[in-house]
């Protein structure tokens, strides 16, 4: 870069010196040049005694000034100043208003921020700072203003003309243009401004809140997805219904419109009335979506609709306080999956990505507290902490305080703040207040990084019937942050007996370094289940004997905590075994005998009180990406030689179990994406990838089979995932239907680009180089970016992390290109090479190196630039 860029500092906030009372904008749209005209009235804030003589800052990029009015006067050009980034002058009086008109080029804007130009749609995306890149304006989430806007377009192409809030006039205009007025009602931040233009086919429905008003919904897509478009619909309609029933907020307008894009740098955006989503989190019937798919939409949708309330209603006040809203609206969404599906299997699945990609970002360089205490680019604060554990903080409070208690905090905060940019501190505030507790302590979680560490040992006095629990916890140094003070956190312990008996179970509230805690008329010495339901998102270094973890699979009354007995054992096994590889090169030799591991698996997979999706979740051992988390160094060839190992051997011993599992979770019914329905599915796709795991080739000809005959998607790429690893002329076979089936389905082709993005085959990186000249792939499309490239660096630890280090070599390539077009994905998907510190000297070296050669290039973004930096400093 030319010059370091500026780094923004929580402590350094202050309030806006003017305020935007009401702005009313015209969009003159064209695909080239669109003209924008925006009226704001502005008043000096009385929280800073500004006035008459004070500078009016308006943040502004990539936009032509075409002219500037001030209370209706044309500012002459030595009273104003214009530069790269915004346009200022001075204010005329406590009172104005402010006429600007910009010409921007949305066809050429490539970074997907402000307004752009989706396939033939135009769309806006203004989180966090998109807004300046459509007009000057106070782009900051505590400036809140009523909208009114009119959209002028070709009829033609673009018969569909949204944006917030009501739908006030539609009316026909010359030259074959028409214009459409909406109005919002409801003071917002422009980063939730939203504008979508074009020729959409609409899908309908209502929903009756719970006062009896009609809220009609409309859910946008191109031509010929309308048949796509149910599920999300039925998603929605639960969701409003569940936000009603269990937080008692009901939807305030009588419109709520979705707009799926295939163009998109996030999942969507809760911009108000008009969510906008990529494509991808939309659309799904049978034969083009998994049940993961399924449940991602269902998540997804729930999680911006819940936004209306947690962001919209009461929303942040500064972008440090990026977690108030979405580390509320995470927990929000996950409790609602949970309700709807399999609770154990959704916490599961919620720690499994806090795991992969928040423990991991805690333990690194781009360390940072759930509220920042800087940044460079704020796009680089939408993070696994920021979302995953700012979730987990919301979930602590909830079991400190109990469903009731929270509850009672949550109605205070929306009684309080409704209509207002609030901080993380006043939402805690308003649980205290609520429930007259003291949260000084627990409010570190908020600014202090890191994963804590806790160790526990029990003591068992069989004369006095008293077990001890002692538990130290420690947190590790961070960047910028070396003295770590201690979390208050609730940790669930239960206590078992030998026999399955639960003898106790407590929420106990830690608070200090070291602590004992005692648990009276305990029959016998117990079997300890510890940090159930994963209630504090911490590392546990204590590890029970294999004899005990076994115990647990097969007895913990605590579903998850019965997964987790398995993750550990299994976990165990592997670290142990790949440090024997690096001696030996010999993976079998290096495990031993795992016959106890493999009865404790059978124990489980024949279970049948056992959920089927808690069966196959139980029966995946810890990924690559995981195992290399716990090695220092970390070397990803033996990591991927001892797991696959493992597999076999597990295949082999439990071979009649799976194929008892694959044959018995066959049906003939209709698809249904319904939880029971998948998790049928699951088990029977587990199984299917321990009987190809056998090396037997009758079960590769199995699962060429099932892709010939797969009458839905879920079905299909479980078979075609086995394909994928195997070097069979089937692989071939399958892999080209699937690209000529799904040719011209651009959110289907996504999930061809990534299978083969994440196969272990040694040639995957001379493949991809391949695909990239695919006419399906695009620089241009974050979702092929993210399908292939990010894929192969943060799902493909053996070929990413190969010792010759093309691969590294490959990634940082491609960031560069990227970062031409959109820097915001380029940063997101820089991590991976962040990493170094994980492997051994030569492959640190090499990553290392092609970080250097990023911060090297010429023009490199803030966005890029921040990632790089902080990643390659020691």
């Amino acid at each position: 870069m030319s010059e370091q860029p500026q780094v923004i500092r929580r402590e350094d906030y202050t309030a806006p010196a003017f305020l935007i009372e009401t702005v009313e904008l015209v969009f003159d749209l064209d695909r080239e040049a669109t003209i924008v005209a925006s009226r704001l009235s502005l008043v000096a804030n009385p929280e800073r005694g500004t006035g008459a003589g004070d500078m009016v800052s308006l943040d502004g990029e990539d936009m032509k000034l075409l002219s500037l009015k001030v209370d209706g006067v044309a500012l002459p050009a030595d009273a104003y100043e214009v530069d790269t980034t915004g346009l200022r002058f001075k204010a005329p009086s406590e009172r104005f208003v402010v006429e600007i008109e910009t010409r921007i080029s949305p066809v050429n804007n490539t970074r997907l921020e402000g307004l752009y130009v989706s396939q033939s749609a135009y769309c806006t995306q203004c989180e966090a700072e998109g807004f300046r890149r459509i007009t000057y304006f106070m782009d900051r989430p505590d400036v809140m203003a009523t909208y009114r806007v009119t959209i002028n377009a070709p009829r033609e192409s673009c018969p569909v003309l949204l944006s917030n809030g009501n739908l006030v006039s539609s009316t026909d205009l010359e030259d074959g243009r028409h214009q459409a007025v909406w109005d919002d009602p409801f003071p917002k931040p422009c980063y939730l401004f939203a504008l979508v233009a074009g020729d959409l086919a609409c899908v309908e429905d209502s929903f009756k809140t719970m006062s009896g008003r009609d809220v009609a919904l409309r859910i946008f897509v191109e031509h010929g997805n309308e048949d796509r478009c149910d599920y999300a619909m039925d998603s929605l309609k639960r969701a409003m219904k569940w936000d009603e029933d269990v937080y008692g907020l009901e939807y305030d307008l009588d419109l709520f419109n979705i707009v799926a894009v295939s163009d998109f740098n996030m999942g969507a955006m809760e911009n108000k009335s008009l969510n906008v989503f990529n494509a991808k989190y939309i659309l799904a019937k049978s034969d083009t979506a998994t049940d993961t798919d399924y449940e991602l939409i269902e998540s997804i949708v729930a999680h911006e609709y819940f936004h209306n309330w947690s962001g919209n209603r009461v929303t942040c006040r500064d972008w440090f306080q990026l977690s108030l809203k979405e580390g509320l609206t995470v927990f929000r969404d996950q409790e609602f999956s949970s309700d709807q599906r399999s609770r154990p299997v959704q916490r599961i699945n919620d720690v499994q990505r806090l795991r992969a990609g928040q423990f991991p970002e805690d333990g690194g360089p781009l360390a940072h507290p759930v509220r920042p205490d800087s940044y460079i680019e704020i796009n680089n604060f939408y993070t696994a902490t920021v979302y995953q554990k700012g979730a987990e903080v919301i979930r602590m409070m909830h079991t400190l305080l109990g469903a009731e208690g929270y509850r009672k905090g949550i109605d205070l905060y929306f009684e309080r703040h409704d209509g207002q940019a609030v901080t993380c501190d006043d939402f805690v505030r308003a649980m205290e207040d609520a429930n007259g507790v003291n949260f000084d302590q627990f409010r570190l979680w908020y600014s202090q990084a890191g994963t804590p560490n806790l160790v526990w040992e029990g003591n068992y006095d069989a004369d006095k019937k008293v077990f001890c629990l002692t538990i130290e916890q420690k947190t590790e140094p961070t960047p910028g942050q070396t003295l770590k003070s201690d979390l208050q956190m609730p940790v669930k312990i239960g206590l078992l007996a030998r026999d399955g008996r639960e003898l106790h179970a407590q929420t106990i509230d830690l608070t200090q370094a070291k602590q004992d805690f005692l648990f009276e008329d305990i029959a016998e010495q117990p079997v300890v289940s510890f940090n159930r339901d994963f209630s504090a998102p911490v590392n546990v270094g204590t590890t029970p004997s294999h004899d005990d973890l076994a115990f647990l699979m097969g007895n913990d009354t605590d579903a998850f905590n019965r997964w987790e007995a398995g993750q550990k054992y299994a976990s165990d096994l592997l670290i142990a075994a790949v440090r024997a590889y690096d001696k030996s090169g010999d993976a079998d030799a290096a495990l031993g005998n795992v016959d106890a591991f493999c009865d404790a698996l059978r124990a489980t997979l024949t279970n049948d009180d056992l959920d089927k999706a808690f069966r196959a979740q139980a029966m995946i051992l810890p990924g690559e990406a995981m195992l290399a988390e716990q090695l220092r160094p970390a070397d990803p060839e033996a990591i991927y030689q001892v797991r696959q190992a493992l597999r076999q051997k597990v295949a082999i011993a439990l071979q009649d179990e799976f194929e008892a599992a694959y044959r018995h979770n066959a049906s003939n019914d209709a698809y249904s994406p319904d939880a029971t329905s998948a998790g049928q599915r699951a088990l029977r796709a587990v199984a299917l990838s321990y009987l190809a795991a056998t090396g037997e080739g009758v079960f590769i000809d199995l699962a060429l089979a099932q892709y010939r005959t797969a009458d839905n998607m879920t079905d299909r790429m479980a078979a075609l995932t086995v394909l994928n690893n195997q070097d069979h002329p089937g692989r071939e076979e399958a892999l080209a239907d699937f690209e000529s089936r799904f040719a011209n389905d651009t959110v289907v082709i996504d999930k061809w680009f990534s299978l083969q993005a994440m196969s272990s085959r040694t040639d995957t990186l001379e493949q991809i180089k391949k695909l990239m000249e695919h006419p399906a792939f695009t620089m241009r499309n974050p979702n092929k970016v993210r399908a292939l490239v990010g894929t192969f660096a943060m799902a493909n630890q053996r070929n990413f992390h190969a010792a010759d280090g093309r691969g590294y070599a490959f990634y940082a390539d491609r960031l560069m290109e990227l970062d031409n077009l959109n820097p915001q994905v380029a940063a997101r998907l820089a991590a991976p090479l962040g990493k170094w510190r994980k492997f051994d000297e030569d492959r640190a070296s090499k990553m290392k190196a092609e970080l250097k050669r990023i911060l090297a290039k010429e023009n490199l973004s803030r966005d890029l630039y921040e990632i790089a930096s902080k990643s390659i400093a020691d």
